[in-house]
């Protein structure tokens, strides 16, 4: 019997396979244009005044991105932060380590920001409302919601497909070391605890006194981002912890600085059966300084100030995007985008080629620490896979070391807690530290341990052929996997024990059996060395893909009836006064016509006729 394989292109479930044709080969960027020693005096110094201004151009639009992420970040604190305050409330739900975990996402994905989800948990773990244990699971979803932002910068360079390929790979390599991460240590911290008592054991081995978290970005980019829209960010905190004044408290603030000030106040009392008063020393808050961002003193509520931001931080976000690949592909060419590639793809000599991967983790963490977001790094070295100059295989691990960079700054923000308070703040955020550690020796040290590279290869390969297929994994991995868990959970475990087990053990079949029909089809019966006995929209995208290419034909058609209708009918006139000129100049040629007057009348009436028909 002859070996049949699957043809990764009709697996919806390759993530696991290489196709034997490799496509991950880092383009050439040549130089189109005149080469140096061609150049004159002038044309040379031209040529550096250019590049120059292209870097300072640059740098412009990179603090425009940065800028745009923050806003970005605001804009979905507003129109989503009291629904993830509603979220965290509920303290029976959150006891559910599955449910724990699905929150974090969730609220993760509302405002944008794992920092701000996080700072959430902190605080609730702080104030007693929540426990460690509990909040680890929360803290697993924040690492895993805050990995959609480069998705979705990802998919602003689906127009061509080889850099789509590249730059959506570049960009899930992250979600699924997040994702396989918390497969394995949820269940592990769930039977033994693993990330509780080992941070448990730090804190208790180590003296920590209390600091501040250095702004070191934030300097820079605050002059703008505060001069557009400030937040209080203790409403949504304040929500989660069940105050009922912070639910009626708008999120934009409106004081910048206030005082407390103490007041002496007359009170009743009664002192040998008389009535009398008494002054009492009573603290009050007052307001000093107003904001100055735009929105200060605006009557919009919260969702419309949100929706506002969204749209114009959306508009930027992309428009920089645009620029920034369009001004890399100009820049980096030639004998410059050799040396770059170089420097960042090449590892070192023999035998110390396995240390490289480790200072890509470290320029990633400390780049992280820099710029304080793991979504900003992320984001900014996503274009670059894309147009060629990082290779997917540095881009691993500088995702790795952007993971470790934001868990130092919540590290130095929880160390600013005070000192009653500075316990269960610091360990929440080391457990973080030490989630995203044991992930790197999980999936890193060991070359054939690195799933997430191919999983990631896979789905670029899948979403070059079919790019609306990027669109359903957004959707799938980040909204309805989450919210399907979620709603299970609700139900109660016998029900998510009952509905998960089989779906789980059911896709580990098809992924092994996959990988045998890719690798050794002898070891698989006949009939299951290949899924042709199955239906071909069961194992093949390519029925799914007519669909969706019928459904937007069908949109477009309908969007374009109109301007088609006008189209024709002009067409249709332009034909018919065409054919009345050449009836005219038949009518002059021919000596046979006895009057030209009477042609010209007769023209004339034929386009009165197709005016009033047009009208």
């Amino acid at each position: 019997v002859s070996d049949v394989k699957a043809s990764p292109a009709h697996s919806t479930l390759a993530l696991v396979e290489q196709d034997s044709e490799d496509p991950w080969d880092l383009p050439e960027l040549k130089d189109t244009g005149v080469p140096w020693s061609a150049l004159d005096t002038k044309g040379k110094v031209l040529r550096v005044l250019v590049s120059v201004l292209k870097f300072i151009i640059l740098l412009g639009l990179l603090y425009m991105f940065i800028c745009s992420l923050d806003i970005l970040s605001s804009a979905f604190q507003l129109v989503g932060g009291r629904a993830a305050g509603d979220i965290f409330q509920e303290n029976s739900i959150l006891s559910n380590p599955l449910a724990g975990l699905v929150i974090g996402v969730l609220v993760t994905l509302l405002v944008q920001s794992s920092s701000t989800s996080s700072s959430i948990v902190v605080s609730m773990v702080s104030s007693g409302i929540l426990t460690v244990q509990v909040a680890v699971p929360i803290i697993m979803g924040t690492n895993i919601g805050t990995s959609v932002t480069n998705t979705l910068v990802a998919m602003t360079q689906a127009g061509d497909r080889s850099t789509f390929r590249r730059a959506f790979a570049g960009a899930t390599v992250h979600d699924f070391f997040n994702w396989l991460s918390v497969l394995v240590l949820l269940p592990l911290e769930v039977a033994s605890g693993y990330l509780y008592r080992v941070t448990e054991l730090i804190i208790e081995s180590f003296q920590i006194e209390s600091g501040e978290a250095p702004d070191l970005l934030n300097v820079i980019t605050d002059v703008l981002t505060e001069a557009i829209i400030q937040l209080d960010e203790s409403v949504i905190g304040g929500i989660a912890s069940g105050d009922s004044d912070a639910r009626n408290k708008s999120m934009i603030k409106i004081w910048c600085q206030t005082a407390n000030e103490t007041v002496r106040h007359a009170v009743s009392c009664v002192k040998f059966a008389t009535n009398c008063w008494q002054l009492k020393n009573m603290s009050v808050m007052s307001n000093i300084k107003k904001c100055n961002h735009l929105f200060v003193n605006t009557n919009l509520p919260d969702l419309a100030v949100g929706l506002i931001l969204l749209a114009l931080s959306l508009l930027v976000l992309c428009s920089c995007l645009v620029c920034i690949v369009k001004l890399l592909n100009s820049m980096l060419k030639g004998q410059v985008a050799s040396v770059i590639k170089k420097i960042l793809n090449t590892d070192f000599p023999f035998p110390f080629g396995w240390v490289t991967g480790y200072i890509a983790i470290v320029v990633g963490a400390g780049m992280t620490f820099i710029v304080q977001s793991s979504s900003v790094f992320t984001s900014a070295i996503t274009p670059l896979v894309g147009i060629g100059v990082i290779s997917i295989e540095r881009a691993y691990p500088l995702s790795l070391g952007s993971n470790i960079g934001t868990t130092t700054t919540a590290i130095l923000a929880a160390m600013a807690s005070p000192g009653d308070r500075l316990g269960n703040a610091l360990q929440i955020a080391l457990v973080h530290f030490l989630f995203n550690i044991s992930g790197i020796i999980l999936w890193y040290p060991i070359p054939f341990t690195r799933f997430p590279i191919r999983m990631a290869k896979s789905l670029g390969n899948i979403t070059a052929s079919y790019r609306w297929f990027a669109a359903v994994y957004i959707i799938l991995c980040f909204f309805v996997l989450p919210l399907l868990v979620f709603s299970l959970s609700l139900a109660g475990w016998q029900v998510l024990v009952g509905v998960g087990v089989p779906l789980v053990v059911m896709l580990i079949v098809v992924v092994v059996i996959n990988v045998l029909q890719k690798r050794k089809p002898g070891f698989l019966p006949a009939g299951l060395r290949s899924w042709d006995f199955l239906p071909l929209w069961a194992h093949s995208l390519d029925p799914w893909d007519k669909v969706v290419v019928a459904f937007t034909a069908k949109c477009c058609c309908c969007c374009k009836c109109c301007q088609g209708s006008n189209d024709d009918q002009g067409h249709e006139d332009q034909e018919s006064v065409e054919q009345s000129t050449e009836m005219r100049k038949a009518a002059y040629d021919n000596p046979a016509m006895a009057v030209e007057k009477e042609v010209e009348d007769e023209i004339k009436i034929e386009l009165d006729i197709i005016k009033v028909a047009k009208l």
